[in-house]
């Protein structure tokens, strides 16, 4: 019986004030997205395989969660948002001529080795700019990040800001292949430069593509760097990814936010479907992003809606431990008003009752 007790590893019980503050949490950060203009949508927990596939560009099997339903499909429990919410507009808004801007708030499971230590359910918030493939549709989302994690809380934060565009037009410079430049991001993506290194020693690249890639995958970068960039590669692709940065940069200065901003081309998701802008949220108290996002303008081609889009999640679970590793007070509402009574005295019970009755008509937790 003391087993039923426990959870499995990767999931937990969150009550009482925790939760108190949780709760809190995500209501600041939706007050924040819904000023926007997004509106609320729901998909299931649990969709077919399909959804989250290769093609798509999302979490490898191994980490689904896959079960069956009667009819023998193949279901999986949920582990990133994006590609359902993709899915979701491809079916309800094809033929919507303004952008559709959607928001969304639950948890995603993914089935991560005992060993790595972290949570297999969290809680995420995030929103999807759908339809509109300009520079201001990107450092709008940004902006929107910015004023979530401000509201929140967190004063001392960065966004890290790269293009994927960038890398893919190198590698196509340099002539490399799928499977090759697909390692090499999971490499970059993970700060492992002698990974890196090691796999571009055993390839027939040429020096300069090797150097420039090895630059990349150690470089950290700031607005005079980027020219630096540009001035390493020879292809339209790579170009036009600097010049987006430097487009989304002037936008976010008159959004006023650019102390938050800063530039990493090393910067690569392990989502393969984001095609130009990514980006990433840091603070100190927790080794991980607290917020990932960028531009997916082929996922909703996968459903049959060929439409741009950019978007965000943020790690309600991770947030709140950087909030909490900071010292930053998260207010809660007060506790119940508890009122006590003789079960035995109906007189007793119904003056007391009244006055129960009072406070809550009040506004009063009673």
């Amino acid at each position: 019986m003391k087993n039923l007790l426990h959870t499995p590893d990767g999931v937990r019980d969150i009550y009482g004030k925790d939760f108190a503050e949780k709760m809190e949490l995500e209501n600041k950060i939706r007050d924040i997205v819904k000023s926007y203009g997004y509106e609320d949508i729901q998909p299931p927990t649990f969709e077919f395989f399909d959804v989250f596939s290769k093609e798509c560009g999302t979490v490898p099997s191994k980490d689904l969660y896959k079960f069956f339903d009667n009819e023998g499909n193949t279901l999986v429990l949920r582990p990133d948002y994006t590609p359902s919410v993709a899915r979701c507009a491809a079916k309800y808004f094809y033929d919507e001529k303004d952008p559709v801007r959607l928001c969304y708030k639950g948890n995603t499971y993914t089935n991560l080795s005992k060993l790595q230590g972290k949570l297999r359910e969290v809680t995420e918030m995030g929103a999807e700019l759908i339809g509109d493939d300009s520079v201001c549709a990107d450092a709008e989302v940004i902006a929107m990040v910015i004023d979530a994690l401000k509201a929140a809380g967190l004063t001392d934060f960065r966004i890290t800001i790269g293009n994927s565009g960038f890398f893919k037009g190198l590698c196509e410079e340099a002539g490399l292949d799928e499977e090759t430049e697909l390692t090499l991001r999971s490499f970059i993506s993970g700060k492992n430069y002698f990974a890196t290194e090691n796999l571009l020693a055993q390839t027939n690249v040429d020096d300069k593509y090797r150097e420039s890639i090895l630059k990349i995958a150690d470089m950290f970068n700031d607005m005079n760097s980027l020219q630096e960039c540009k001035d390493m590669v020879n292809n339209e692709r790579s170009r036009r990814a600097i010049e987006r940065l430097e487009a989304v940069y002037k936008y976010l200065d008159h959004y006023g936010v650019c102390d938050y901003v800063s530039f990493d081309l090393g910067m690569l998701s392990k989502y393969n479907y984001y095609t130009g802008i990514v980006f990433k949220a840091y603070t100190f108290g927790i080794g991980t992003a607290l917020v990932k996002g960028g531009r997916y303008d082929g996922l909703l081609s996968q459903f049959g809606f060929n439409a741009p889009a950019i978007g965000f999640a943020i790690v309600i679970d991770d947030l709140l431990e950087a909030l909490n590793h900071q010292k930053v007070k998260i207010s809660v509402p007060e506790d119940a008003v508890k009122i006590y009574y003789d079960p035995f005295d109906e007189e007793d019970f119904k003056k007391n009752l009244a006055m129960s009755q009072k406070l809550r008509k009040e506004g009063k937790k009673t």
